[in-house]
Order: C-alpha cells, then structure tokens, then sequence
C-alpha cells in the first residue's frame, strides 16, 4: 500500500516537470478576474419513502436551496493563484414530520431545521496542467465520492491534486480530514481522521478508456476501483459498449459494518460487467454484477454519503450483500424525435439473489423496478433548467430485509433551476 501511494506521488511530481507537446492551462490563463465565474441552482427537492412493512416508519421530505459556487481564475505568471466559495442556503418546506433520508438536517428531538446555512472556501495553485486545491470541495472520486443525490451536496475538506501533463493521462492524488454529509450541519460531523487517495484515468484511443483509484482511510479501510471501458460501432450507426468495473476492500477490525462491528480484518471484492446497445433515441444495457469477500460492500464505511458506488446496478438498492449476484436491464428512451428534445425516459428492473444472511439459513433475495422521466429545457431564459420525476419499486425476502432494507416505494422529485452570475 506505501509503495503505491510513493509511486503515484512520484507520478504526479514528474508529471508537472515533464515538458509536453500540447499547451500549457497555466500559460493561457487571463487572469483572476478575467477567468472567473459565478452560479447558483436553485433546487426544490421532495423525497418520500413508502415502508410497506408496517413496522418502520415512513420517511418524507421536502426542502428549497440555493446551492453556490463563486470560482476565481489563476493569476498571471508560471505558478497560478486563484479562490473560490461553495455552499448553500435552505429552508424545509412543510413541516416534515417524517424527515428523513440525509435531505434536512434535525434536532436532537429528531424534528427538522426550519432553515439552515452551509460550505466554506477554498484556495488554488496551478502550474502548467497541473493544479492543486486545498478548502472545501465536492469529489467525484469514486472511491470516496460526494452525495449528490440529495437536496444539498456531500462536503469534504482537505488537498486535492490533479494533473494533465501528459496526453490522455490525468493523474489525482490528495487527502481528505473532514466530512460534511447532505443533511450535516457541522463540518467534520462524520468523525473523519484521514483519507489519503490517489489515481489514474488514461484514454488510449476513441474506443477504449481505463482508470484506478485507491483511498487509505484511517484505521477503517483501503478500497482500490478499477474500471474499463471499449466501444465501437456497429451497422446502421449503432454503437455498443463493453464495460468492466469493480472494487476491492480491505475492512481494518474495529471499524463498524452496516450490520456489525468488524472483530478481525475482513475484505470484500465486487465487479460488474456490462454491455450497452445504442442507436439514435433508443439505449439499452445488460449488467451482471457480483459480491465475493468476507461481508458485503459497505460503502458507508469509509466515512462518505453512501455513493462511493459506481457500479452499473446500482439504483435506490445498490445490489451489494454478502455474496450477492444481480442481473439488471436497463432502457433509456430520448423524445427528441418526437419534438420534445431534452426528454428522457428511463427504466430498469435488477434482481439480486444468493445473498449469504448472517445468522440466517434463508438466502436473501431483493428485486427492484425503477422509472425516471427527466426534462430539459433546451432553450429561452429557463435553458438547463430541469424536471426529474424518479420513482423506485424495492422488494426484498424476509431474510434480507432483516439487515438491508424493508420494502419500500420511494419518490424523488427534483426541480433545478441554475443561474449563471457571471
């Protein structure tokens, strides 16, 4: 594990001394004024949860925010300087009594907040392709990555390094110390000591891509993703994509599972393979995924809002218990040619089986039935402005529902509406 955090950071140190043949971002820069950009989305978001098991309560929410990002450019001259803020502002709308589901944040009482205020700043440096930000950031690492899903963003705090000297390669390395979930109101309210990350992404040519990442939290895990992906068209241009991801995880004892508390190191490897069929309006994906290892992929393990997850079957149940395989199908519809560009239909059904229970003779089984309709205006004074409709049939056996998650119809509505300040 030390000597391939020691590889990457040598990686990335000659990466940036490295002269390349195509220009520098640092050498085109106009400045910090001139570069500089502001915008806010406004989002109304509702998320319900329907339990059918009669047991557990429903979960319902409904907020606004404003969600916004103020990004200088560089300054002038061989090393860059530029700042930035991001954050938001909210308020519930009604009066949410079955909050829920990281969407507001709640009282000691379990009630929710009436409005609440988050974010912070950040500081940047740029030398040639390779830039260095240090300050509160949103990560699209998928080995600890942000949630987005929810009405505001996941939060982290800390040094984030990427680099584009070489063509086609970007290199990322940096260090995380603290976490901020969705519905989180102090910044560091997840306990996160450290978590030191690194990776790769390279595209070999316009058929074919890869890329790595590891993260090392703190006396909890190190968890590796691996993904790749081929391309190619077909006849009657059609394309068809074969894609490979997976994760493997080594969980450190005394760190907290979903279901129990590790008493010796345990890991987990899961891997999925797809394949997806495009043409004009029309797309269609097959994916087979697969858990292997000493307990399920735990993804909230590592500190961060649970989407750490970038594997094909993944929905409101991401298919992920002990010794789980899942087959999922997957269609996607777009209505441009029908006059109705920028609307989008998806459904997809997953089922998972062989799911090792513990303490339960009783495999568990889950099934999920999934529709989103998604529109975009394309344009006029509301253009990127959005609608999304999302609703999600779960189903689980008795056995599994014991440790996962009961059966439940869940609705998520979202309205976006982002503005451009300058």
């Amino acid at each position: 594990m030390l000597q391939s955090k020691k590889l990457t950071l040598a990686l990335l140190i000659n990466a940036a001394l490295v002269s390349t043949a195509f220009a520098s971002e640092q050498s085109e820069s106009k400045g910090f004024v001139e570069d500089a950009n502001g915008s806010v989305l406004f989002r109304t978001g509702y998320l319900n949860r329907d339990k059918k098991d009669g047991l557990t309560n429903d979960t319902s929410s409904a907020a606004q925010t404003a969600i916004i990002n103020l990004d200088s450019g560089f300054t002038k001259g061989i090393v860059g300087f530029g700042a930035g803020i991001i954050g938001d502002a909210s308020f519930k709308l009604g009066e949410n009594k079955n909050t829920g589901n990281q969407m507001i944040p709640v009282h000691n009482d379990g009630s929710a907040y009436d409005h609440w205020a988050r974010g912070g700043a950040y500081v940047k440096a740029r030398v040639s392709n390779t830039t260095a930000k240090y300050g509160t950031q949103v990560s699209e690492i998928p080995v600890i990555a942000s949630n987005t899903a929810r009405l505001t963003p996941e939060y982290y705090t800390g040094l984030y390094i990427e680099s584009n000297e070489i063509k086609d390669l970007t290199l990322i390395g940096g260090k995380f110390t603290k976490n901020q979930w969705s519905n989180d109101i102090s910044s560091d309210q997840q306990g996160l000591d450290s978590a030191i990350f690194w990776g790769a992404k390279y595209k070999f040519n316009d058929q074919v891509n890869a890329s790595y990442y590891g993260v090392d939290v703190k006396d909890k895990l190190d968890r590796h993703y691996v993904n790749a992906n081929y391309s190619y068209a077909l006849a009657n241009e059609s394309t068809l994509t074969h894609s490979f991801s997976g994760y493997h995880t080594e969980f450190e004892a005394g760190s907290l599972s979903n279901i129990e508390t590790l008493t010796e190191d345990k890991q987990n490897s899961i891997w999925a393979i797809s394949s997806t069929y495009s043409k004009d309006v029309h797309n269609v994906m097959l994916a087979y995924q697969q858990n292997t290892g000493s307990l399920g992929y735990d993804y909230g393990n590592n500190a961060d809002g649970a989407q750490s997850i970038y594997l094909p079957n993944s929905y409101l149940s991401d298919f992920i218990g002990k010794d789980e395989k899942s087959l999922g199908l997957q269609y996607n519809y777009n209505f441009k040619n029908h006059g109705l560009a920028g609307l989008n239909w998806t459904s997809a059904f997953v089922y998972g089986w062989d799911i090792d229970v513990l303490g339960n003779e009783q495999e568990g089984q889950e099934r999920e039935f999934f529709n989103q309709v998604k529109y975009t205006v394309q344009s006029g004074f509301a253009k990127d402005a959005s609608l999304r409709v999302r609703h999600s049939y779960y189903r689980a056996n008795d056995s599994y529902k014991s440790i996962y998650m009961n059966d439940t119809n869940e609705w998520r509505i979202w309205l976006d509406i982002p503005v451009k300040l300058f």
